[in-house]
């Protein structure tokens, strides 16, 4: 069973690979892989149950023998159980985070970009729309930031050729603006709720190469760019009574959503509640200063229709469906004893955290990089020690895996990076393939380049970091 569950993972995951050629949706594949990956475990649990979970089946079931049904019992009040409290401590994270985008979009919170970036001069234009991304990125996960900033640019840029290379640029900031902070990617976000890594460490580890991967390519692009932009002309509204927030509202309402998810990780070191909680907790103090702003357009007899863009909340819940699937076949993967194997192997014939990071960064710029890093994510445990007993492999190696280890760093950073070497190698470059016609091929040749050369550059400055820690260590 354990061969018939693998391949239809890894059918799947191929099927994700080439959603742009079979034009069937990749969460739709996942959520259908995942589903039926846990039934087919189901099947047969008692095979993994007795080999994985034999002491805790027995303590469990009071030394009753086996049965079936007292398996199926088991699996789905002990082991299933356990990861889906974690999937849904995720996912009610993801949701609470859409909405807060949703309010704010609502109440036009973000207009002051649209308004910052009207400038004619190109190269202007191209490192306000990489600043303002990585930043907001760094709060936000990449999906719903980069939907947010291709809609901004098409306000602005009216140019089709120009889109094109300014949307790969938002691409890039996005993925790496997420990747430096606990809260900016659904991977790193794995990784916290794993208490893989804590938020300071991960961000301070991370946030030079970040930097660098993205400074690189869009100091690259900018040389590929005109010198003017050709402005959309801004259209006037008349709003008469219609809704609209004053100023210093618009900007209680964002710093209350983007500076309430910097405060979660701290919410959480405090509280030591889940990070959900906090997100929930930012999300309600936002919705009920939404209601007090807008009391009386509210309670009107004729109360004003906000502008709402539904694509946000569509492509949002399109990606929380994807890594529900994604995160389910993992798990199965886990109690198989794949994961086990994996690993084995790679300490074996690899050895090297940096050269398994460049692995998965290659194969994420065709494999979707949620996938791949959530399997790289789930092959190793967090360990406590960098000593192992019976194990052959060396401290130093070992030590990669404790707590803030490299192997994690490593592992997120160049999933995030790499993963935007080709468009359809993450999420924000299938956005940008759909909404600006993006092709594979002019992708690959104008912009997989500048985008290696950023990889490479950040994964060796993490490189230099690291080797000056070792050192100081001793």
């Amino acid at each position: 069973m354990t061969i018939a569950i693998l391949s239809l993972i890894i059918i799947g995951y191929v099927l994700i690979a080439t959603e742009h050629i079979t034009h069937i949706n990749k969460a739709t594949i996942a959520m259908f892989v995942g589903v039926v990956c846990w039934i087919l475990f189901m099947s047969v649990g008692s095979e993994y149950v007795m080999k994985v979970h034999s002491g805790d089946f027995a303590q469990w079931s009071g030394g009753v023998q086996a049965t079936s049904l007292l398996v199926k019992q088991y699996i789905a009040s002990n082991v299933f159980v356990r990861y889906g409290a974690a999937l849904c401590g995720i996912v009610l994270y993801l949701l609470a985070t859409m909405n807060i985008v949703s309010v704010l979009n609502s109440n036009n919170c973000f207009d002051f970009i649209t308004q910052a970036l009207r400038t004619t001069s190109s190269r202007h234009l191209l490192w306000m729309l990489v600043g303002i991304t990585f930043l907001i990125s760094a709060n936000l996960d990449n999906l719903t930031t980069t939907m947010l900033m291709l809609v901004i640019m098409r306000r602005v840029v009216a140019e089709t050729r120009l889109r094109m290379w300014l949307g790969a640029a938002i691409v890039i900031a996005a993925n790496c603006g997420g990747a430096f902070t606990v809260i900016g990617d659904v991977t790193s976000l794995v990784l916290w709720s794993k208490e893989a890594v804590t938020p300071t460490d991960f961000s301070a580890a991370l946030v030079v190469p970040s930097i660098i991967a993205t400074v690189v390519p869009t100091f690259l692009i900018s040389f590929s760019l005109p010198e003017s932009v050709a402005l959309v002309r801004p259209t006037s509204t008349f709003r008469g009574d219609a809704y609209s927030l004053p100023l210093w509202q618009r900007a209680v309402l964002l710093l209350i959503g983007i500076g309430g998810l910097w405060f979660i990780p701290t919410f959480h070191r405090i509280t030591l509640l889940p990070p959900f909680l906090g997100a929930l907790c930012v999300l309600g103090v936002l919705w009920v200063l939404h209601e007090i702003f807008n009391h009386r357009y509210i309670t009107s007899e004729q109360p004003t229709e906000m502008s709402r863009d539904r694509q946000f909340q569509f492509a949002s819940l399109q990606m929380i469906m994807y890594f529900v699937g994604v995160y389910l076949s993992v798990c199965v993967l886990i109690e198989t004893g794949v994961m086990t194997s994996i690993s084995a192997w790679c300490d074996r014939w690899i050895h090297n955290i940096y050269i398994m990071s460049i692995v998965i960064g290659c194969i994420s710029s065709v494999l979707d990089n949620i996938a791949l890093v959530l399997t790289a994510i789930n092959i190793y445990p967090v360990l406590e020690t960098p000593v192992l007993e019976g194990s052959l492999l060396s401290p130093n190696y070992l030590e990669a895996f404790l707590v803030n280890g490299s192997y994690w760093n490593l592992i997120a950073y160049s999933g995030c990076v790499a993963g935007c070497l080709l468009p359809i190698g993450n999420l924000a470059g299938y956005m940008l393939m759909k909404a600006e016609n993006v092709g594979i091929a002019w992708y690959a040749r104008r912009i997989m380049p500048k985008v290696l050369i950023g990889w490479l550059m950040g994964l060796g400055a993490y490189f230099i970091f690291d080797l000056l820690n070792f050192i100081m260590h001793f």
